[in-house]
């Protein structure tokens, strides 16, 4: 029972970050030099973002009662290489058996497994919003005082005036907590990419010290192995 109940919890969330995905598409796809294109590209992102907010709560609301009536837990299988040396060297090793992506790739419709940030690795994640809340966890324990000055930095504040970190969650529909701070989490996978890019840079991190890891690659070599 623990088992389907915990697939269908994932295939939830896989769901949720699977319309935000195809949203963007969508909306990529239209010609943006066609007036009326763009007319009718703009009424569907309004009611389908009313539709994706309403979808979200709801979604969330489920996903939270189902893991506490039934005590499955989404996050039960992560793994965190910062508890310690020897935990980290086996997490690694573990990752580094699969091809680590770029972040300059497309995610859409693709699911997480884990990451490598400055050599800790990250295990077992099953969402791209909670792989988000795991990188900024790291961030956090890098340099919290850096961390923590996101709210002030312009280069996190969008052209309109909204911010991509706050002290104060009401300032966003779907959010995260870290380290005192509230981020921004209403994105589609290729948003959490783009983020996590831009975090990355902001914090003065190489690029060739993060590597992400995807979950159908593993699926795919136990799928070979059987």
């Amino acid at each position: 029972m623990n088992k389907i109940t915990r697939t269908i919890l994932e295939d939830l969330e896989t769901v949720r970050e699977g319309l935000m995905s195809l949203s963007d598409d969508i909306w990529l796809s239209i010609d943006h030099n066609d007036t009326k294109a763009m007319e009718r590209g703009c009424r569907f992102k309004s009611i389908y973002n009313g539709k994706m907010q309403a979808f979200d709560s709801l979604s969330s609301e489920i996903s939270e009662l189902v893991q506490n009536f039934t005590h499955v837990n989404l996050q039960s299988k992560e793994s965190d290489g910062s508890v310690g040396d020897s935990e980290n060297e086996r997490l690694v090793r573990e990752l580094r058996s699969d091809e680590p992506h770029s972040l300059f790739e497309n995610f859409t419709f693709k699911r997480p497994h884990g990451f490598i940030l400055k050599g800790t690795a990250i295990t077992g994640v099953v969402t791209w919003k909670r792989l988000y809340t795991r990188f900024c966890e790291s961030l956090y324990r890098l340099d919290p005082q850096k961390f923590r000055e996101l709210p002030m930095n312009e280069d996190f504040i969008s052209s309109h005036g909204n911010p991509m970190f706050s002290e104060e969650k009401d300032n966003f529909h779907t959010s995260i907590s870290v380290g005192g701070l509230y981020a921004n989490a209403h994105f589609s996978a290729n948003g959490f990419r783009d983020s996590i890019r831009k975090l990355i840079g902001a914090f003065g991190i190489p690029m060739s010290e993060f590597d992400i890891f995807l979950r159908e690659d593993r699926d795919a070599g136990r799928e070979a192995a059987a």
